[in-house]
């Protein structure tokens, strides 16, 4: 190949690899275990697709999510995203509780990394440049209403309940629910929804602005296409900076507050309210919160489990010794 040529060669390499990072991949390429991720007629669908457990996300449900928002936002084929659940008991129940349990439970810190995860998979979801529905097929639970809240737009099916989880199991939804909820359906309302946990039916999240549109199981895609179409239909360029415009108090909330909220949430994680207010969740039986009041009341440890670890051990000399303890947890020594 004579000189000339083959540097023209290379040229067009190097911009066709050039090019390949600005454009989205066929979806069939992605192979994902949490998630569904189909791309058709410029509209880009994502399926938490975990029934069993009520479409509940974990670590590497986000990192999955977070693949196709960033694919789906360098698709220039794609002009609208879908976020929904599998099958029609769930849209999205919130983060694992098993997770929670396993891991932290006993590495804090590393709730702090999933945080970090949770925040990069919200943000790149907030911030595609095109607009996102989220079709709610089922109860929207504790953080999944952050899912919907975060989507520009959202229908429901008529039998869908939204309900607020973190005061009954000892978290605070603190990742979009606290931010954005007063900006949706207003102050008082936002307060009933966090505080006391209780139910909100589909009638009554139209009536409040938490959905769009309510519609019956059965037309429910048809309702979602539909307004998909009417938003590709509109020109590309002024919807993606019409969004950004609407961001501003979400971005705002967003930004002052979630920082603080994933550190104080790493380190609530060693106390006693979440151990148990998942073990209950996990459990399926109601978390004693009288039991810690009663503690707190008689001047006692509400905080850890087996009281603060001040006692020390005078057989062995071991320190740190959680105060209701009778057996030093090393020698087996009684305490004094």
């Amino acid at each position: 190949m004579p000189h000339e040529l083959a540097v023209v060669a290379s040229s067009y390499g190097k911009e066709a690899e050039l090019l390949m990072e600005y454009t989205g991949q066929a979806a069939s390429r992605f192979a994902f275990a949490d998630i569904l991720y189909e791309k058709r007629e410029g509209i880009a669908r994502v399926t938490l697709n975990r029934p069993e457990i009520y479409n509940a996300y974990s670590s590497d449900t986000l990192r999955e999510m977070t693949e196709t928002f960033r694919d789906a936002a360098m698709d220039d084929a794609v002009g609208v995203v879908v976020l929904t659940g599998a099958g029609d008991k769930a849209f999205c129940a919130g983060s694992d509780a098993r997770e929670f349990s396993k891991e932290f439970l006993r590495r804090p810190r590393n709730f702090w990394k999933f945080q970090g995860l949770l925040s990069e998979a919200l943000n790149l979801f907030r911030h595609l440049g095109k607009p996102t529905i989220a079709r709610l097929n089922g109860v929207v639970a504790g953080a999944g209403n952050d899912w919907n809240l975060a989507a520009d737009l959202a229908i429901a099916a008529d039998h869908v309940r939204f309900m607020q989880m973190g005061t009954r199991v000892g978290l605070v939804d603190a990742w979009g629910a606290t931010q954005w909820l007063p900006l949706v359906v207003g102050e008082r309302r936002a307060r009933e929804m966090l505080l006391t946990c209780d139910e909100v039916t589909a009638d009554q999240a139209l009536n409040w602005g938490l959905v769009n549109e309510v519609v019956p199981l059965k037309q429910l895609d048809r309702a979602v296409n539909a307004l998909a179409k009417k938003l590709i239909q509109k020109f590309p360029e002024c919807t993606r900076y019409t969004r950004q415009q609407l961001d501003m108090w979400k971005d705002l909330a967003w930004t002052l507050t979630t920082g603080h909220a994933r550190d104080w949430l790493a380190v609530h994680a060693t106390s006693w309210e979440p151990y148990e207010g998942i073990q209950a969740f996990i459990e399926k039986r109601p978390p004693d919160t009288k039991m810690l009041r009663e503690l707190a009341a008689a001047g006692k440890s509400s905080e850890f489990l087996w009281g603060a670890n001040t006692r020390k051990c005078e057989n062995c000399g071991a320190k740190g010794i959680p105060e209701k303890f009778d057996y030093c947890g090393k020698c087996g020594g009684k305490l004094k």
